[in-house]
């Protein structure tokens, strides 16, 4: 004889159209700065103007996908789909990730080519632009930042964002130093800079969404501590296959089998359970399944 309790998963809808509505708004910004770099990066020779206008591509490649993740995920459960379209924002950020890396990679190359053989440069322009692409991303970062912390699809995005306006900042450093002292060889300099913080940024993407499709324990939890606190539930005598898992940003989920003792009020049980996992780990998605006697198990009581 035994009992379960699935808790449903939560809607969050909300916060999801308020990250679209944001990632749609910053998208239609840096299309624009793009535009504005790349003819900039084409009129004053520099390379980091073209590294920015080239980051600024990707922050719109990045925006349109989140974008598009957050319309998508948006969908209700299907009976093919039961968790319906949630990872489809993990594998916004993981697309996004890997898109950085061989922009990354261009941008060195061009940079050691040129730091051979440093061409002419207009920095008043390219000061000028590089200005202009830092309001943009300065806007898109304030519209971004609220959304960010429970989301890695407009994490992603958000990322790609700050790091262009660090991009906008050494360009225009880059600017500055050759128009005061004519060091041509800031350019390229600076271009590996932004370089670096492409790769970081692309980097922490890929990890993190890696581990979510992977489906490995959330950083924030220590299974253990799951376990402990689910012991120490009135009437918890052993448990066993625990597992603990994101199914999207925010979004946790865990299973377990647990095993009472005698004739307690199997309902309460549950719901203490439930309620452990709910407020002191933000595990609102859990299955639960009691049990009178262990199974027996040849692997790991926890894994």
């Amino acid at each position: 004889m035994s009992d379960a309790l699935t808790t449903s998963l939560p809607a969050d809808n909300g916060a999801r159209r308020r990250s679209r509505r944001a990632l749609g708004m910053a998208f239609g910004l840096t299309a624009t700065g793009l535009v504005a770099e790349a003819i900039g990066g084409w009129w004053s020779g520099s390379l980091a103007l073209w590294s920015d206008a080239a980051h600024m591509l990707t922050d719109s490649i990045a925006l349109a996908i989140g974008f598009v993740a957050c319309r998508v995920a948006l969908r209700p459960a299907t009976p093919a789909k039961t968790y319906g379209l949630l990872r489809m924002e993990i594998l916004a950020a993981l697309l996004n990730g890997v898109i950085l890396i061989p922009v990354a990679g261009g941008i060195v190359i061009e940079a050691v080519r040129r730091y051979a053989d440093p061409p002419e440069i207009r920095a008043g322009p390219m000061m000028a632009v590089a200005l202009v692409g830092l309001a943009i991303n300065c806007v898109c970062a304030v519209m971004l930042f609220r959304s960010q912390a429970g989301s890695l699809n407009v994490r992603g995005a958000f990322f790609h964002v700050v790091g262009d306006t660090l991009g906008s900042v050494g360009t225009l450093i880059a600017g500055a130093l050759i128009a005061a002292f004519g060091w041509r060889i800031a350019d390229p300099l600076v271009s590996v800079g932004i370089a670096g913080l492409i790769l970081v940024g692309a980097w922490n993407l890929v990890r993190e969404s890696t581990e979510i499709l992977l489906e490995g324990t959330p950083a924030h939890i220590e299974l253990l501590e799951v376990q402990e606190a689910l012991l120490a539930v009135e009437g918890v005598k052993s448990l066993h296959d625990l597992h603990v898992w994101t199914l999207t940003s925010g979004t946790y989920s865990m299973s377990c089998h647990v095993v009472v003792e005698g004739d307690r009020a199997r309902q309460g049980i549950l719901e203490s359970l439930a309620a452990v996992c709910r407020d002191r780990f933000r595990i609102e998605h859990t299955t639960i399944q009691l049990e009178e006697t262990s199974l027996e198990h040849s692997e790991a009581r926890v894994h």
